[in-house]
């Protein structure tokens, strides 16, 4: 293994900096491509990742709308990956940036760096038909599924013959859940030894699809992934001195904004009703008469599994019941002030996230016949003659011992500096997760991350929050000077890192202008209602449509759009409103198409979407994002601020708001050519004493008052 600091065997620092430098300058490489723009920001961004990487360090990076940072941080990344024999991990939010790395920049630096290189998306394990669990549900379907989901098995059998890659997303249609956990490629049943290469059953069926993508990945000087399944993996696994998922790799984050969000839920716990049910009903469905005791014959343990998913479904019901006497007796907390931006805007309603205070929340009647059932799989396990099933059983095992596991460390609170809460979700709110999450992830991130011997290397267009850190706080004397990043870095553990901010090339003085709001009612007065819609159709009326309209709350963003039909119908543009039906990816796409319509949208809508061009002429930010704490996350981080005596508002609250804040400016302009209005109709931002840091935060442009 060649370490960071090993020299020996590549070019030398100087040469690989100096090689950067160069192929970003504007005779460079890149400048053979008609196309190619040099943009001064973006052989910054490409000199510093590459800085970082050959001196072992670790990089934050904000780098703006415009600057092209996906090849300033692939082009040295591949430089360095092949030059030093080590693994490049990109890991990005969403799966629109996986796709353009995959099918775009990827396939052209092929063409245009001098070496050749490898590259591959690495998908969750579950994603790959293993043909040896197809062989097998095959064999044995008469006690596995029902008529129609054999009718389903023989669908995914053809499928098989004819995919190249064996991935979900080669199905025009997907595949019943419930068969394709069946045949999909799991981790103690799809193993080299037994579907891989010079495996008996590959030298007679074919290479397992997932051994060829594993394959694919081990080989690749370049691995794509998502976050999600990036911290999946990492809490999965041990440390590792010589790299983070794989031996001697490095990792880049690209829209890192998301990175504490997406590593606290993923390296807490989440057990469901839903899940508790799916693997019991693996064993066997009472409602079919199908499952693997079925193929066994196990009549006497049939009773079993009924006896328990009577359980479970009584157990859960004792949460809901349990939540919902909690709801009733928890008052609302405060009035709706500044102050209520930390204490929270609480008052009753359904609930969907409920916090979870004290353990044994009800008694556990559920863990110890999980763990009776675990004994007897455990014995029909030994005394199976079939190697299959036996290992098919021995998977079910795992996953019930994970449910328990889950269970007991819910209910009895076990893991320290975490917050505990249960979920409704599904389309009737009935399944039920009782979840846990680290308050602060920053150590957890600090120690598997930032403190490896791997460089590390997060970038985003949006990650400085410069005001609202260096703003003076109540009761002090003076302003502490701070890096913009600084609050970013702490929250991901990142204080280690190198820290970089680079503007965007666009010249938003003549691309874009700012409208406020001086004069709107406070929300809670009778009057605010009817002066929201009026400015929304003031400003909807001066661009024609064109207008993406943010809420941050979806009642009265549906109100709305339900009451302002008839201006949109007398105006001539169509409206579109997040959660009436249409999914999201649709409605975006049918905003794109439609160059003169509105679309209202709240949280999702904020960050990570693109529309370049004249269907987005006009972003109307109906409210300063605040976030109301009434998720048990959110509130727990407030918590834990005051409880060491910090202000949350200035420390968390508010940094928090002026991120969310940018990143819904920035859906405006996307290109050098895009122009357009952003209108800001919360006027807080000219009557508060923090609001000069929401317009400070965004591009120097013309503000005008209205």
């Amino acid at each position: 293994m060649i370490s960071l600091h090993d020299q020996a065997g590549g070019p030398t620092r100087g040469d690989l900096v100096e090689q950067v430098a160069s192929i970003f300058s504007p005779e460079g490489l890149l400048a053979s491509n008609p196309r190619f723009e040099y943009r001064p920001q973006q052989q910054e961004v490409a000199v510093a990742v590459m800085r970082a990487l050959v001196e072992g360090q670790h990089l934050i990076v904000e780098a703006g709308t415009g600057v092209g940072k996906s090849m300033a941080y692939l082009i040295p990344s591949i430089l360095f990956a092949l030059a030093r024999k080590r693994k490049a991990v990109i890991c990005t939010h969403t799966i629109n940036l996986q796709e353009q790395l995959t099918q775009k920049d990827l396939p052209a630096l092929l063409h245009i760096l001098p070496d050749p290189f490898q590259y591959a998306m690495l998908k969750g394990r579950a994603n790959y038909l293993c043909r040896r669990r197809l062989h097998r549900a095959i064999r044995e379907a008469q006690g596995l599924f029902t008529s129609s989901e054999s009718e389903e098995l023989e669908r995914i059998r053809e499928w098989a013959d004819k995919t190249q890659e064996g991935s979900l997303s080669d199905f025009q249609f997907e595949p019943d859940p419930k068969v394709w956990s069946m045949v999909c490629s799991e981790r103690g049943l799809c193993s080299p030894k037994s579907c891989g290469h010079g495996s008996d059953f590959a030298k007679s069926h074919g290479l397992c699809f997932f051994q060829k993508a594993r394959s694919r990945i081990l080989s690749a000087d370049v691995v794509v992934l998502n976050h999600t399944l990036f911290f999946t993996l990492l809490s999965g696994t041990e440390s590792q001195e010589t790299g983070i998922l794989f031996k001697n790799d490095f990792v880049v984050f690209d829209e890192a904004h998301t990175v504490e969000q997406i590593a606290a839920r993923h390296i807490g716990l989440s057990v469901s009703s839903g899940q508790v049910r799916f693997a019991l009903h693996r064993l066997y469905n009472p409602k079919s008469g199908k499952g693997i005791l079925t193929t066994l014959r196990e009549p006497t343990q049939v009773e079993k599994i009924g006896r328990l998913l009577y359980e479970s479904d009584d157990f859960f019901t004792r949460i809901e019941d349990a939540c919902d006497d909690l709801t009733k007796e928890r008052e609302p907390s405060g009035e709706p002030d500044e102050s209520a931006e930390i204490a929270g805007a609480a008052r009753r309603r359904a609930w969907t996230e409920l916090r979870i205070r004290r353990p044994d929340l009800v008694p556990d009647t559920l863990s110890l016949g999980l763990q009776g059932l675990r004994e007897t799989v455990a014995h029909l396990i030994e005394t199976s003659n079939n190697s299959e099933t036996g290992e098919e059983l021995m998977e079910c095992n795992r996953r019930i011992s994970e449910l328990k596991e889950g269970l007991v460390t819910f209910l009895g609170q076990k893991a320290e500096d975490q917050v505990y809460w249960v979920e409704r979700s599904g389309k009737i709110h009935k399944n039920l997760s009782l979840c846990a999450a680290p308050v602060d992830v920053s150590a957890f991130l600090r120690d598997r991350l930032f403190g490896s011997e791997s460089s590390v290397i997060m970038t985003s267009a949006t990650l400085g929050v410069s005001e609202a850190i260096t703003a003076r706080k109540p009761g002090s004397q003076s302003r502490t000077p701070s890096n913009p990043l600084a609050y970013f870095a702490g929250r991901v553990g990142g204080g280690s890192a190198r820290l970089l901010q680079v503007g965007s090339p666009f010249d938003y003085p003549t691309q874009m202008k700012v409208f406020v709001a001086g004069k709107m009612p406070d929300p809670r007065d009778p009057g605010y209602r009817e002066a929201l819609i009026a400015q929304i159709e003031r400003f909807v009326t001066q661009t024609h449509g064109k207008a993406l309209v943010l809420f941050t709350n979806s009642r009265l963003m549906k109100e709305l759009g339900e009451s302002m039909i008839p201006f949109f119908e007398q105006l001539g543009v169509d409206c579109f409103v997040q959660g009436t039906g249409t999914p999201r990816s649709a409605l975006l796409q049918q905003f794109k198409e439609d160059v003169d319509s509105v679309l209202f949208g709240t949280d999702s809508f904020w960050t990570g979407i693109d529309v370049p061009g004249a269907s987005l002429s006009n972003v109307i930010i109906t409210r300063l994002p605040f976030a109301v704490p009434d998720h048990p996350l959110i509130e727990a981080r407030i918590e834990a601020i005051e409880a060491r005596g910090g202000n949350a508002f200035f420390e968390f609250t508010l940094p928090e708001a002026i991120l969310k804040f940018r990143q819904g400016v920035g859906r405006l302009i996307r290109n050098k050519s895009d122009q357009g209005i952003v209108v800001i109709l919360d006027n807080r931002v000219l009557v508060k004493r923090y609001g000069q840091a929401f317009l400070d935060a965004i591009p120097k442009c013309p503000v005008e008052i209205v």
